[in-house]
């Protein structure tokens, strides 16, 4: 029986000028232009921004040897000096990387989304919250008050509560657990996966074909892994259409007919995910929704 997630603990607060570490754990980096914007950012704001050697390797799909992506993260996590850890890109093989993995004694800040959700859940089975949140190859297109949110959660400060369309159902708090649906599908049934008794679940996805977030769903009911969710926060289900000329649901007709009937309280349209405004989310922490007002907010924050 694997233990409920738990509140996490926070990493002490970035304060400028920081060192942060850049790993690519996941798909080749593509996006060097964007890549660079984000790690301009940061710079800007007074941070050392350190790459890893071998940032810009290539093994197939993946932004190097599994070797060489682990011994990036390791070297992020020993390094004493290094406060936080930004992930440059998702794609696919952060997972990969966690097969026998156990992570050194550290609390410092792992900043990402996407296939970075396998990360993230990973941190959070040991207590240390990270932060669902823009990377480096697409920081650059976030308005302005989704980066004051990111440095304000980073730095110490207190968030605002997002807004979206609540679906009814009530109120409820509970732990948040953020994801991408489909590599947090793929997590079911590992050892990445934790308990889901309790906690908040808050999904996204991109470029999945409504039978596919169908197909993914249904797996999620009848495994099991929907037993014991208080609530589910649904962002951005971006490039989501049908194929062309083909029969099919919209993605928002799956959602509701893949979740209504779980009989908890559903908030919808928040603004997080791919191709659009990804405001942070602390994995781990307190937070309260609430389906009537179309709500998602931190407790105590």
């Amino acid at each position: 029986m694997r233990a409920g997630f738990s509140v996490c603990q926070l990493p002490p607060p970035l304060k400028p000028p920081d060192l942060l570490r850049v790993i690519v754990p996941s798909g080749t980096l593509r996006e060097v232009d964007a890549f660079n914007q984000g790690i301009e950012i940061w710079r800007s704001r007074g941070y050392h921004v350190q790459l890893p050697q071998n940032w810009n390797a290539r093994e197939g799909y993946l932004a190097g040897t599994d070797s060489q992506r682990r011994q990036q993260l390791l070297e992020a996590c020993l390094d004493p000096q290094c406060r936080g850890i930004l992930c440059a890109r998702g794609g696919y093989g952060s997972a990969r990387l966690l097969e026998d993995w156990i992570w050194p004694e550290q609390l410092k800040w792992l900043i990402g989304f996407s296939d970075i959700t396998a990360l993230l859940w990973s941190l959070g089975q040991i207590g240390i919250s990270g932060v669902h949140g823009p990377l480096l190859t697409t920081i650059a297109g976030e308005p302005e008050w989704s980066l004051k949110r990111l440095f304000d959660w980073v730095e110490g400060r207190p968030i605002a509560p997002l807004k979206g369309v609540g679906w009814g159902g009530g109120k409820v708090s509970g732990v948040l657990l953020p994801a991408n649906l489909t590599v947090a599908t793929h997590l079911l049934g590992t050892p990445l996966q934790p308990s889901l008794s309790g906690v908040i679940l808050a999904l996204e996805d991109v470029t999945e074909a409504p039978y596919r977030i169908d197909r993914m769903l249904t797996q999620w009911r009848m495994s099991g892994a929907m037993a014991g969710v208080k609530g589910i926060a649904l962002g951005r289900f971006s490039r989501c259409a049908p194929p062309k000329d083909v029969p099919s649901w919209t993605v928002e007709e799956v959602l509701r007919d893949r979740i209504w009937d779980l009989g908890i309280p559903v908030v919808s349209d928040l603004p997080f995910g791919h191709d659009g405004v990804n405001a942070a989310l602390p994995v781990g922490q307190l937070v309260e929704l609430d389906a009537e007002a179309g709500t998602l907010s931190w407790v105590g924050g």
